[in-house]
């Protein structure tokens, strides 16, 4: 029969070596183990320093005046702290324009990259259709051939068809690259999502796109995220299609921005850094904001077994 003091007292535990330890009694590290935990926790913070000091040299570099910048010894904080390389590129109206071509680019490209991609990506993952092996093959294939090979023929088509130097013609090349990736994703991402879905919508009345954008689409939105940041990094950063398919400067993008400040005789480093963060801030914003749809499982329990 249970006393109240063995019913007041908690369960007591022995260890291997016979001791006595209460179960709110953790046992303790061995050496080798918190030892191990340092050297990982050093090495990770090496890592991090060592991938994060180009950038936080860029941006001390972006506040410096010209002619500090290559100064011996190298300084990390300058005492001339200055925002003119920055007032100099936002009042410029010509470098300003850089940012705009960039972001209509950028976010037409993406846009439309997401339509065709979850339209196609549908049709892949519940249909059966002729020709469907071989076009996707075709898709895959394209992810294969290096862009710069395509460089001359993309150039000739666009002359020929009287996009060279607009909005459309760096668009529509941006998409014969985009678009296989988004395609491939896209495709596997339905793939996961249970048919159960559609044939439980279809009972209820919805036709196939009341199924794809009431249904999928909003399940779907951490593949449909990453697919929209990769494509939105994609056409950001493009600098060789933009110089080539480009000829005037109120039609370049930031990369190519970026370059036009390397003159003839001198180089504006400090602007050349201020833009290059400036650059840098559209992609880490989409990051900060858009993290928390990387994670998967929101079909987690969407179809009862």
């Amino acid at each position: 029969m249970t006393t109240f003091a063995q019913k007041q007292s908690p369960a007591v535990r022995t260890t291997p070596d016979g001791a006595r330890r209460s179960p709110a009694q953790k046992p303790r590290r061995r050496p080798k183990e918190r030892l191990a935990k340092v050297v990982i926790i050093v090495l990770l913070l090496t890592g991090a320093a060592f991938a994060a000091f180009p950038i936080i040299w860029m941006a001390s570099s972006s506040f410096k005046p010209n002619t500090e910048i290559f100064a011996y010894p190298p300084q990390l904080i300058t005492s001339n702290f200055s925002f003119d390389a920055y007032i100099t590129i936002l009042t410029d109206p010509a470098k300003v324009r850089f940012f705009i071509n960039s972001y209509v680019v950028s976010l037409a490209v993406t846009a439309l990259t997401l339509l065709v991609a979850i339209l196609a990506s549908y049709a892949f993952s519940r249909y059966e259709f002729k020709g469907k092996r071989p076009i996707n093959m075709i898709i895959v294939s394209i992810q294969a051939v290096p862009p710069i090979t395509l460089l001359i023929p993309f150039f000739g088509l666009m002359v020929v068809l009287g996009l060279y130097n607009t909005y459309q013609g760096l668009i529509l090349t941006y998409l014969v690259f985009t678009l296989p990736y988004a395609i491939i994703m896209m495709t596997g991402y339905f793939n996961t999502l249970p048919k159960e879905l559609d044939e439980a919508a279809r009972m209820d009345g919805a036709g196939p796109l009341t199924v794809l954008w009431r249904i999928l689409v909003p399940i779907s939105i951490p593949g449909i995220v990453s697919v929209g940041v990769y494509t939105f990094m994609i056409a950001w950063n493009e600098y060789l299609f933009a110089l080539t398919l480009t000829r005037t400067e109120d039609m370049r993008t930031v990369p190519i921005g970026i370059q036009l400040l390397m003159g003839q005789n001198s180089y504006e480093w400090n602007e050349m850094m201020a833009m290059s963060i400036l650059g840098c801030i559209p992609v880490l914003i989409l990051f900060l904001f858009f993290q928390r749809y990387f994670i998967g499982g929101m079909t987690a329990g969407a179809v009862k077994s």
